[in-house]
């Protein structure tokens, strides 16, 4: 989202608690993510959780951004109520973690 319409929307509809999100829209705390990268560099990320689910992202930052909209989006939340649920990714051995200012559970 562009980051003027972000704090707009924001500043008029404030993030809901991610754990009333996940309980309201019946969101797993956990869910298991199939991460690929491309030949092009882009991570291509499945879950077999959510049948149908299918994001990409150009980088860590950008992936934790995109798996979360696309869950969101998968269990129709509307975008005034929240933009992440997750936010932290266990990739191997790998942690990515949202450096936003909200804190929520691990993916």
């Amino acid at each position: 989202m562009d980051n003027v319409f972000q704090s707009v929307l924001r500043f008029v509809y404030p993030h809901k608690d991610p754990v009333l999100i996940k309980r309201e829209y019946n969101i797993p705390d956990t869910i298991n993510l199939s991460v690929r990268l491309t030949k092009e560099g882009y991570f291509v990320v499945t879950s077999p959780d959510l049948p149908g689910l299918l994001t990409e992202a150009r980088d860590h930052e950008e992936l934790i951004e995109m798996v979360n909209d696309a869950v969101l989006t998968y269990f129709d939340v509307p975008k005034r109520e929240a933009d992440i649920v997750y936010n932290q990714f266990n990739l191997g051995d790998q942690v990515i973690r949202y450096e936003g200012k909200l804190q929520t559970r691990t993916a």
